[in-house]
């Protein structure tokens, strides 16, 4: 395609090339409120090649009849639902929360959308990756946060640094889609999926609250600091369930002492 006008000659106008690992790419938008920002969201995903969404509970039920989800219905249309973070990005290697910071207190460790971009680009190589929105009004819940590996901040003015959804979306995958060259793949180990992660913390919370080290009530906060911890671990795969058999051989032994006693 090509333009002319304002004395300047041709002009090549190129745009995003295709690319086969953007197929490993899950957008997870959480507790989104408003029907028409998900459909902007979609389009968005749709204008740069991006096809694989997933919602966790989305506000309205009719979210897939959004008129602006313009060109992209049937992405819309095929989005998959999920009743919590944990089990939309269950399959995913590597887990990226977006955020506007503001004041919050975060436990995670920041990258500027340039950088992130680039590291999201090159796992896509060889695994697959959740990039998590969270709602218009909150963002992502602590713990919605606890699943991630790291966050990802859009570079905004400090007077004004929340972004629509559906433009937040769009610049993320604008940046990730031009971010590298094709074929960068990854040679290092896959990393241990979301959903390996998560078993192996609850086997782990489970033998702490035995032991004595967390209490045995249900404790949201030490639930989140520890889930934190195991991400931040960075398992590879092939030893994940050798860890895992670690901590319920463990936990046999702690619970068969504990009925002697």
């Amino acid at each position: 395609m090509t333009e002319r006008g304002g004395g300047l000659g041709d002009r090549k106008i190129t745009s995003l090339p295709s690319d086969r690992d953007f197929g490993r790419l899950c957008v997870v938008l959480v507790a989104t409120r408003n029907p028409l920002n998900l459909g902007a969201a979609a389009r968005a995903m749709s204008n740069f090649g991006f096809a694989r969404l997933r919602v966790v509970n989305p506000y309205e039920v009719a979210f897939r009849e959004a008129r602006s989800a313009v060109g992209a219905a049937e992405l819309l249309k095929n989005a998959e639902e999920y009743g919590s973070a944990a089990e939309a990005v269950a399959d995913c290697s590597l887990v990226v929360g977006t955020t506007a910071v503001r004041n919050r207190e975060l436990h995670h460790r920041m990258h500027a959308l340039p950088e992130g971009a680039r590291v999201i680009r090159k796992k896509l190589g060889s695994s697959r990756v959740a990039l998590l929105f969270g709602s218009e009004k909150t963002g992502l819940s602590n713990e919605s946060l606890s699943h991630c590996d790291w966050l990802l901040r859009i570079p905004t003015r400090e007077e004004h640094p929340s972004m629509n959804l559906g433009q937040a979306v769009a610049v993320c995958l604008y940046e990730i889609g031009r971010s590298a060259p094709r074929g960068i793949g990854s040679a290092r180990s896959k990393t241990a999926s979301a959903g390996s992660m998560e078993r192996i913390t609850q086997e782990l919370l489970e033998a702490l609250r035995i032991s004595g080290y967390l209490k045995t009530d249900r404790s949201t906060v030490s639930e989140t600091k520890v889930r934190r911890m195991v991400r931040r671990l960075g398992v590879p795969a092939e030893d994940a369930e050798v860890l895992l058999g670690m901590l319920k051989q463990m936990l046999w032994k702690m619970k068969r002492s504990e009925h002697e006693s």
